[in-house]
């Protein structure tokens, strides 16, 4: 055997040990785990860190017996763990009336007093500021507010929480209008509307403010014209162009808004699409300027009749510095309009989902459809379509408010580590969950339970990040639920403190130190008491020998056992009876395939031998579940196996299948293809049952089929053949075209039997001369007809033109008695100058 062919079995052989120990560690994960870190981002796995124990630390309570053996004072297998704080356990708030839930009298005659504060630079009526900050900070609308979670990997864990939209919420309205010259109409209609606008919020709470802003477009080319006159005046009647201003903080005073809107002066630029992305931006983020509460819905309405400028097109005006998305604002202007960069949609939904605001898309409806594509892409925000002049935006301020607010979406900040699958019967039965994180038609005060199943994918590389805070959060909605997890990826037995931690020189041949009841071996060093050193290559040639490769990669052992210095030393298993064997572990007595519940189908038939049914001499097959004895595939037909046109396997024939010949049946004896024994029984047929054909001789009675002697059944009616009776179905055409159909078969006795329809299918005859004096007589119809037709035709022509002619005769102004052609042949002639004399 040479030295290539060698290799290539060792490495056959490699693949085969490998895939044996990737189906033992499919059976039972916990086998491989060698550390309690790693048994423990097992779920199902339990460390045992009791000293001197000799079975495997790291085992599967279900499998093995609940404790494998070890003390339940030493077992580690920690289970999901929540808990939650009275404190952070507020109930719902529930319709209670109009001035805010949880607030007393003496409270609200306090705020009542202050009422000449202002807060974030509003100017704030009758206390209305206090008492909005002091009703939405007491209102509750999730609950739990804090939980806190311990979590194994891959083990989920279920965790229930409701929410209720509260009355009487605040509101925070901020109108962020596009004044270019187009839209003059819309800010004069709008000026005459706040009041209405205010009125019709006030009906939904009463807690409620209103604010205003506008833009133009940046101050450079090509958005606007920077010829001089132009940028005092880009228009007849029009203010200078600006990027974005806050004409109005948020305030409930209404008067203020009409006159803010009133007094905020059109402008124009050069380009179709505006900057109204800076506007959204510094509106968002800039909560002090603009007086945004924490406790309160949030709604940006966005009003323009254009398109947006977003993130790169700041570049054809030579403005490459990005948007840093931070608010920069003075003197209610926006300041960074031609330093910064448009910001882009990932950055506008980015704040918004940040500062919790609802963003209301009010366009014209030529922009409807750009606007739907982009708020599909900035959470918590819809489109309306908004009239020509405005006319209609206190309705569609109402109805986009009551669609946000009739919906709730659950979405979460948690990180990749942390998988979370969202489940709630939204307002239907509570038994009926359906996988969702959203719940439409909602009112005031109806609760809505959803239940969260968090699951631990992974633990992060990096021990810092083992403990992490995310909320789960109603989208638009400031308040949410905070999460505290703390993920068990390691074992208290690790580290220094724990009982069974000790670092001490006497333990692990002082080459390392001993954490759960294993040695953790200082580097170059290995074993099971770290007894092994890597050194000068020691290590490599040592692990070669618990390698089935010989290599310096691949399984230990086959995963299966612990490598001494280059020995396996195989597992030990609870049941007596199984045992793992061979040089790398690679053999066992129990992972053989299986039939009827019994590996290698009982001792009867095989037993198991390296992870492969060795079967006793009379059976054979994968699980030693087939007799080799082959009479039940002998054909009754001919005797032989299969009918010789396939194999027996396991009693049973596996029929071939050729290009021009498919062999089907139990036997393999019925081929549609094939010719078979129809020709030999089709003249007897004939005869014996229809006393015709070449084999009839009427002269001899008795023997009037000659040597024919298969005696046929005769059916009535369609025969057809019957496959659990192994027939053959046969039908041949005699000299008249006339069918005959029968079938036949084999029983017991091999002796053959045939059964035979009564009736043939004859066709009818055919009457030729009728068919060809029909032609002769049709011919010569069509041809009178035609000819008749013709007639007819002409005649009509004839009389038509005779009429004509009759026609004009009568209508002729000369006298119908004599020829006009017609003349005389004498000539009459007067002489002028005679005139009678």
């Amino acid at each position: 055997m040479t030295t290539r062919t060698l290799l290539v079995w060792v490495c056959l052989l490699a693949v085969c040990y490998g895939q044996r120990a990737e189906h033992l560690l499919a059976q039972n994960p916990c086998s491989s785990k060698t550390t309690c870190s790693d048994c423990a981002r097992t779920a199902t796995c339990a460390w045992c860190f009791a000293p001197e124990f000799n079975g495997p630390r790291c085992f599967n309570p279900a499998m093995e017996g609940g404790t494998a053996g070890c003390d339940e004072a030493y077992i580690f297998n920690p289970d999901n763990q929540q808990s939650i704080d009275p404190m952070y356990n507020r109930e719902l708030t529930r319709a209670k009336g109009r001035m805010g839930i949880g607030m007393e009298s003496g409270y609200y005659e306090e705020s009542m007093s202050s009422s000449s504060s202002s807060s974030s630079g509003s100017s704030v009526k009758g206390g209305g500021g206090y008492m909005a900050a002091g009703a939405g900070e007491n209102l509750v609308q999730i609950k739990p507010q804090r939980v806190k979670l311990q979590l194994r990997m891959n083990q989920m864990q279920k965790m229930s929480f409701s929410y209720a939209q509260a009355q009487d919420y605040p509101v925070d309205l901020y109108y962020l209008m596009d004044l270019s010259r187009s839209m003059k109409n819309d800010k004069e209609k709008l000026s005459t509307l706040g009041s209405l606008l205010s009125s019709t919020m006030r009906n939904i709470t009463s807690n409620f403010r209103i604010g205003f802003g506008s833009f133009v477009d940046k101050l450079v080319m090509p958005y606007v014209s920077t010829v001089p006159k132009n940028l005092i005046s880009p228009c007849d009647g029009c203010a200078a162009p600006y990027g974005y201003k806050n004409q109005m903080s948020l305030s409930n005073d209404t008067d203020f808004f009409d006159k803010a809107v009133a007094q905020a002066d059109v402008s124009g630029n050069l380009d179709a699409p505006e900057g109204g992305f800076d506007a959204i931006m510094q509106a968002v983020v800039c909560k002090q300027e603009i007086g945004w509460r924490e406790h309160a819905r949030k709604l940006l309405v966005f009003s323009t009749d254009a398109g947006f400028h977003y993130a790169g097109d700041g570049k054809l005006g030579g403005i490459v510095q990005p948007n840093d998305g931070e608010c920069h604002m003075e003197d209610n202007s926006y300041t960074h309009s031609t330093v910064q960069d448009y910001p882009s949609i990932s950055q506008i939904n980015l704040k918004v989902k940040e500062h919790a605001i609802n963003v209301i898309f009010a366009v014209t409806a030529e922009q409807i459809n750009v606007y739907e594509q982009l708020s599909r892409h900035i959470e918590g925000s819809s489109s309306g379509i908004l009239s020509d002049d405005s006319d209609n935006v206190v309705d569609l301020v109402r109805e986009q408010y009551n669609k946000i607010t009739s919906t709730v979406e659950m979405k979460d900040t948690s990180s990749d580590a942390v998988q979370i699958m969202y489940y709630s019967s939204c307002l239907g039965s509570k038994d009926k969950l359906v996988q969702t994180n959203k719940c439409e038609g909602l009112k005031v005060g109806d609760v809505v339970e959803f239940s969260a199943e968090i699951t631990l994918k992974e633990c992060p590389k990096d021990p810092s990040k083992w403990r992490q805070t995310f909320t789960i959060y109603p989208v638009g909605v400031s308040e949410s639920l905070t999460v505290e997890l703390d993920m068990l990826c390691d074992c208290p037995c690790e580290h220094p403190g724990h009982h069974a931690y000790n670092d001490s020189p006497l333990v692990c041949s002082g080459q390392g130190i001993s954490a759960c009841g294993v040695c953790v071996c200082h580097p170059g060093r290995f074993g099971k008491s770290c007894e092994c050193s890597a050194h000068s290559g020691v290590s490599l040639e040592q692990e070669r020998g618990c390698r089935p490769t010989n290599a310096t990669s691949g399984p230990l052992c086959s995963n299966r056992g612990t490598c001494i210095c280059g020995v396996c030393e195989c597992n030990k298993m609870d049941d007596l009876l199984k045992v793992i064997s061979g040089p790398f572990c690679e053999c066992d007595n129990f992972t053989c395939d299986m039939n009827h519940g019994e590996i290698c189908s009982g001792p009867s038939h095989g037993e198991c031998v390296c992870g492969k049914c060795n079967c006793r001499p009379e059976y054979t097959g994968p699980a030693c579940q087939c007799l080799k004895d082959q009479s039940a595939c002998i054909s009754p037909e001919n005797g032989k196996i299969c009918s010789g046109n396939g194999k027996c396997v396991c009693g049973q024939c596996v029929c071939s299948v050729d290009d021009d010949r498919h062999y089907t049946g139990k036997f393999c004896d019925n081929c549609p293809t094939c010719p078979g024994r129809c020709e030999d029984f089709k003249h007897c047929v004939l005869c014996e049952v229809h006393k015709r054909g070449p084999l009839y001789n009427p002269d001899q009675p008795g023997r009037d089929c000659g040597e024919c002697a298969l005696y046929p059944e005769v059916v009535e009616g369609k025969i057809e053949a019957n496959e659990t009776l192994n027939e053959h179905l046969c039908s041949f055409y005699d000299d008249e075209d006339c069918l005959y159909v029968y079938v036949y078969s084999y029983n017991d006795t091999r002796t053959v039997h045939i059964r035979a329809q009564k009736e043939h299918e004859c066709p009818r005859k055919v009457f030729i001369l009728g068919i060809v004096l029909g032609v002769i007589a049709a011919i010569v119809l069509v041809g009178l007809a035609l000819l008749m037709l013709w007639k007819m035709v002409t005649t009509i022509h004839d009389r038509r033109e005779f009429a004509r002619f009759e026609k004009e005769r009568m209508m002729a102004k000369w006298d119908t008695g004599e020829n006009p052609i017609y003349k005389q042949a004498t000539s009459t002639f007067k002489n002028p100058t005679y005139a009678g004399k």
